[in-house]
């Protein structure tokens, strides 16, 4: 008789009813009560309420913010990580820790500190002023405090995969003859291309629910500025819950569908790069 293997994990029924209930508290039933009190509202009625002119001017101001955001992230956080990998400097600890500095600290708090750098009287903000261009209060301030959010995202994913990579490739590649540039988009890019879709992924979920950090910097004109979770907790503050579910279950939506795109590219890359 083939003898009983052993599970890894001890009171694996335990420990997976404990993992679902936890997931259920947290996740599914808040989520879950999106679509309850969404469904109390008739279709014609739902699409009223996310169809308004003010609705739909807050979907674009969050969608486009968050997309540019997320790409310069992308960018941007590649480099960081490349840097962070690659080479040895002093202070080098202290710029690995302060990445995951907007993790910690208060979004409101970095929302405050932005604004107050970005106005047309900041440290930041009076330097471009001279030359007409206007930060704070304006798209640009919201996107500057959304790369500030979504930057680790980006850098968290890239540097494990950076950390582990076979450098020998590298080595044969330059041996023959080739570029550093060409060796970065033929071994090193294909490696890494699974993170950062699923940092710039996790990066745009992110930022299109972000609220903290952008409601002051936006300045909140309608139409302009607005952003769509300050739509929804208008909505809240008036009791109007079925509009603020309605509004908050089409950017769920949109999350959910991001987050399934970005892990379908990530099993095909996977696939591609295992030869299959």
């Amino acid at each position: 008789m083939k003898k009983a293997k052993k599970r890894v994990i001890p009171l694996f029924g335990l420990s997976m009813g404990v993992t679902l209930s936890i997931l259920s508290l947290v996740v599914l039933i808040p989520l879950a009560s999106l679509v309850i009190y969404t469904a109390q509202m008739d279709f014609g009625d739902f699409i009223q309420t996310i169809t308004r002119e003010r609705v739909l001017a807050s979907f674009k101001v969050s969608f486009i913010t968050a997309f540019i955001a997320s790409l310069i992230n992308a960018v941007m956080g590649v480099i960081i990580a490349w840097v962070l990998v690659r080479y040895q400097f002093l202070g080098k600890r202290i710029i690995d820790g302060m990445i995951e500095l907007p993790f910690a600290l208060p979004t409101a708090v970095a929302g405050m500190a932005l604004t107050s750098l970005t106005t047309d009287n900041g440290l930041i903000g009076s330097f471009f002023d001279k030359f007409g261009i206007k930060i704070a209060y304006t798209q640009v301030g919201i996107t500057i405090a959304l790369i500030f959010i979504g930057i680790p995202f980006v850098v968290r994913s890239v540097q494990p995969i950076l950390e582990k990579l076979d450098s020998s490739y590298e080595e044969a590649a330059g041996v023959l003859g080739a570029s550093r540039t060409r060796i970065f988009w033929k071994i090193i890019f294909p490696e890494i291309r699974p993170a950062v879709f699923t940092g710039f992924g996790l990066a745009f979920g992110r930022c299109l629910g972000e609220y903290g950090s952008v409601v002051f910097i936006a300045g909140n004109k309608p139409y302009e500025t607005e952003i769509t979770p300050l739509i929804i907790m208008s909505e809240l503050q008036e009791f109007d819950y079925k509009s603020a579910t309605a509004i908050a279950l089409v950017m769920l939506a949109v999350s959910f569908l991001l987050l399934f795109v970005i892990n379908l590219i990530q099993a095909r890359n996977t696939k591609i790069l295992k030869g299959g």
